[in-house]
């Protein structure tokens, strides 16, 4: 058994990190460290896990007890513990935080997709953004034929948790419900990761990256549409994109439009494509709590052990 400990265990991510993680069948949890919690039952701060464990949060933190860490702090925590800890030098790390996605420090850039053999081989994984990973599975296959050679645009909207547990101004349900909003347009942190995995894969590409992020009046989920000028036709494209992703676990590409529902609660990234004229228009969806975070976290850790990596994964979407 592959035994396991979290750091920050109170929020949405800790919360379906562990839900996978309980019903996992090669994984032990040794610890949940949460300063806040600790001496609460799990179940107590993630109401889902009722019935399902008698785990309590601790503020203790045997390492030397687990194979592998998981990060699910705010950003710039997962830094300030690596730097102020002693880790074993075994131990197998894998953040959910931004910390490390710029691949400094060791840390291998998460995303199968594109890096799954560096991952089997890595010891310390930083987990790809939500916004990130949805987009990137729309555009690295052109990236990977050297054919992002135009602007591209992107609209992406997304739930409610990708703004964290916390309460705040516009992840309140007063606000949130029943509207719609703007931010960060064309400044999102995530493009940084984003050009850095198209550079990759296409060294040459210099071309802009326009994308708009958009709030969403729904909890979870990520909505992706993009354009770009390509020459290709749809019956190029889709073998192309079928060729890229033929050997990827949760990714699939899919004549049929598509809607949200189609990935809630699962691992899955699915794509969809259209020709508009010289434009080829690229729809993906994730769950951002999933494939966009602790799900995809999970991907990481099977990948890194050897283990299948669907295992503690098969998990069916919320279709109605």
């Amino acid at each position: 058994m592959i035994k396991t400990g979290i750091i920050g265990g109170a929020g949405y991510t800790a919360g379906e990190l562990l839900r996978i993680l309980l019903n996992h069948p090669e994984v032990e949890i040794a610890f949940v460290n949460s300063n806040s919690n600790a001496g609460n039952k799990i179940s107590s701060v993630h109401g889902g896990l009722i019935g399902e464990t008698d785990l309590e949060f601790t503020d203790q933190l045997p390492l030397t007890e687990i194979d592998v860490l998981f990060f699910c702090t705010a950003h710039g925590d997962t830094k300030k513990f690596i730097e102020s800890n002693k880790l074993p030098a075994n131990l197998k790390i894998i953040d959910l935080s931004t910390d490390y996605r710029n691949e400094n420090d060791g840390f291998v850039y998460g995303l199968p997709e594109l890096n799954k053999s560096r991952i089997a081989a890595a010891q310390k994984i930083a987990n790809p953004g939500c916004f990130a990973t949805a987009i990137q599975v729309a555009l690295l296959p052109l990236a990977n034929a050297g054919l992002l050679t135009n602007e591209v645009h992107i609209n992406a909207i997304t739930g409610s948790t990708g703004a964290g547990q916390k309460p705040s101004e516009t992840s309140h349900f007063s606000w949130r419900n029943d509207n719609i909003s703007v931010y960060k347009a064309f400044e999102h942190q995530h493009l940084t990761e984003i050009t850095q995995s198209i550079k990759q894969l296409q060294p040459n590409f210099d071309k802009s990256i326009n994308f708009i992020p958009v709030r969403g009046n729904f909890a979870r989920g990520i909505f992706v549409t993009a354009y770009t000028e390509c020459n290709l036709s749809l019956e190029m494209a889709t073998n192309l994109y079928n060729d890229f992703y033929k050997n990827a676990a949760f990714t699939f590409v899919t004549e049929k439009n598509i809607d949200l529902k189609q990935v809630i609660n699962t691992n899955k990234a699915i794509v969809h494509l259209e020709k508009h004229g010289n434009k080829l228009f690229i729809i993906s969806i994730i769950d951002n709590l999933l494939k966009g975070a602790s799900g995809q976290a999970v991907q990481n850790m099977n990948i890194i052990f050897g283990l299948n990596e669907c295992a503690g994964l098969n998990l069916k979407s919320i279709g109605f």
